[in-house]
């Protein structure tokens, strides 16, 4: 009778197990991707530029931070050289991000991106008109609003880290793109333009190959 009970548990422990593990799995997947994107989209760039484990990322996007203000929280807590989590937990008090970067001792003129000069529309327009009027000296005055603070270290961020030209970054977020997007279409683009090099450079190789 005991070794009945005992092959009958041997068994279902045999069956149940393999489930559990798949549907931890599965919540461990969704808890650490946040979505497709998790993994592979902007979160990841982020991790990469900041050289931050995504991990780390996804926890500080959870506790409330917007995607598109991971970038300012790095970029803060790497100028001010302090811990993420102080700069995230400034935000969650309510404090705007101008009041947090002054807070750290930090001036407005870090946003600065240079940029070659031409016609910078909406959102970049209030921004670079003031570095157009005043003297660079003058930068530190400048009171920026959170999605000015906002649209310029994205800026930074993804035209450094995809090497694409901010111009060109500045041109997409005017046709009212968001930046997951951006950050989606460049890596797409460059990774189209990847392929064909690598195309052509076979093709060249096979025709060499033909002409021996």
């Amino acid at each position: 009778m005991i070794r009945i009970l005992l092959i009958s548990i041997s068994c279902f422990l045999c069956f149940i197990t393999p489930t559990f593990s798949v549907a931890a799995e599965t919540q461990w997947g969704v808890g650490l991707s946040g979505g497709s994107e998790g993994i592979t989209g902007f979160n990841l760039s982020v991790g990469n530029y900041y050289r931050v484990p995504e991990r780390e990322i996804l926890i500080v996007r959870d506790r409330g931070i917007h995607e598109e203000e991971l970038p300012v929280v790095y970029f803060l807590a790497q100028r001010a050289r302090v811990s993420p989590e102080a700069v995230v937990d400034l935000r969650l008090r309510g404090m705007n991000w101008m009041d947090i970067t002054l807070k750290f001792g930090l001036s407005p003129d870090i946003y600065y991106v240079p940029v070659k000069s031409g016609k910078e529309g909406p959102p970049y327009g209030n921004a670079y008109g003031y570095y157009k009027k005043h003297p660079k000296k003058e930068w530190k005055k400048m009171k920026f609003k959170d999605e000015e603070i906002v649209n310029q270290v994205n800026l930074k961020f993804i035209s450094e880290h995809h090497k694409y030209t901010p111009e060109q970054v500045m041109k997409y977020r005017s046709e009212g793109r968001s930046f997951v997007d951006i950050d989606r279409d460049v890596r797409s683009e460059k990774q189209r333009k990847g392929e064909h090099k690598d195309k052509d450079r076979k093709e060249k190789k096979s025709k060499g190959k033909g002409g021996k």
